[in-house]
């Protein structure tokens, strides 16, 4: 198993940044690609980002390139999104995921282990 904790959501204003976190613990030798997930209200999951766990190309959505940045510290077992000009339409919860797969990363379901979620809102 491999447990993921979320942190680092809140309250901005748009043009705002945050980072958000997620400490991953347990059998993190599984792990083939962490991802980024975000459910907007009333709407489906839907991918924003994945990485490699063991380095190479990251990956994202269009409507956060350029935005938003996937890294991680495979010593502390962290990653991170750092999210630059927020828009009110980034207003979601957060998931970050894992897989033990290394491809189909943008597809919800290929993931096998989610964390709690963190909610973030962006104001116009």
């Amino acid at each position: 198993q491999v447990h993921l904790v979320e942190s680092g959501g809140g309250l901005v204003q748009a043009g705002d940044s945050l980072r958000l976190s997620c400490a991953a613990s347990g059998r993190t030798f599984i792990i083939g690609t962490m991802g980024w997930f975000r459910q907007p209200p009333g709407k489906e999951r839907e991918f924003v980002a994945a990485m490699p766990w063991s380095g190479g190309g990251t990956y994202y959505a269009d409507s956060v390139k350029g935005r938003f940045t996937f890294s991680r510290d495979n010593i502390k077992n962290m990653v991170y999104l750092q999210m630059n000009s927020l828009k009110p339409e980034d207003t979601a919860v957060y998931y970050c995921a894992a897989t033990k797969y290394r491809t189909g990363w943008s597809t919800p379901n290929r993931y096998d282990y989610w964390g709690q979620g963190t909610q973030v809102t962006v104001s116009s």
